[in-house]
């Protein structure tokens, strides 16, 4: 394990990078200019914070191509609907991806959680769970009990379905934006251990 200090000099190491990358590259280094004026996302990515899924390397894009929201378990709250009503409103963007992954700790936190509660779980981690919780339970009266990997794989469609779900029908915004201007907002799995996305239109 590295201590803090190393850890923030391999940040501020790669931040150096990063500036001189744009500073030696006329093409970046002008993009990077007309980005301090205005950005113009073509996707809205809800995704998880796990350290494996970052969006913009995922999806091989690069500075503002995405407007990223990240949460652990890619769960839908008010400041995320919010979020996602200021890019699409702000912005024109079109297309929002909730972006779930395989392997994901949120979902199996919640698992863990419903089979074996924890007495003094943390109230923040709490308030994770409990959002996670409804899209997941109802996967435990079923077969998929027996078998973990599949429980957990299942768990993570039905919680992007969810989260997609909510987009659609949680707020008055996005509502009219897909009604009338051609909003689209579809689920996507990352698969860790491939690099592979796949895309899928979520509930209805």
């Amino acid at each position: 394990m590295i201590s803090a200090d190393e850890a923030l000099e391999r940040l501020k190491r790669g931040n150096r990078d990063f500036v001189t990358r744009l500073r030696s590259a006329d093409t970046l280094a002008g993009s990077q200019a007309e980005l301090v004026q205005q950005q113009e996302p073509f996707a809205i990515v809800l995704g998880c914070s796990d350290a494996r899924v970052p969006a913009e390397l995922v999806f091989n894009q690069g500075l503002g191509d995405l407007f990223v929201i990240r949460v652990a378990g890619n769960i839908v709250a008010p400041s995320q609907i919010g979020s996602i009503e200021f890019a699409a409103a702000m912005f024109g963007t079109r297309l929002v991806v909730v972006l779930g992954h395989s392997q994901c700790g949120a979902i199996q936190a919640t698992l863990n959680e419903l089979q074996q509660p924890t007495e003094n779980q943390s109230p923040n981690l709490a308030s994770i769970v409990k959002r996670v919780r409804p899209s997941v339970a109802r996967l435990l009266k079923t077969d998929l009990r027996h078998d973990h990997a599949a429980l957990v794989a299942a768990a993570v469609r039905a919680n992007v379905d969810k989260s997609v779900r909510q987009l659609r029908r949680g707020s008055a915004i996005l509502e009219d934006l897909i009604e009338n201007d051609g909003l689209k907002v579809v689920g996507a799995e990352y698969a860790v251990e491939t690099g592979e996305v796949a895309f899928f239109d979520g509930a209805a």
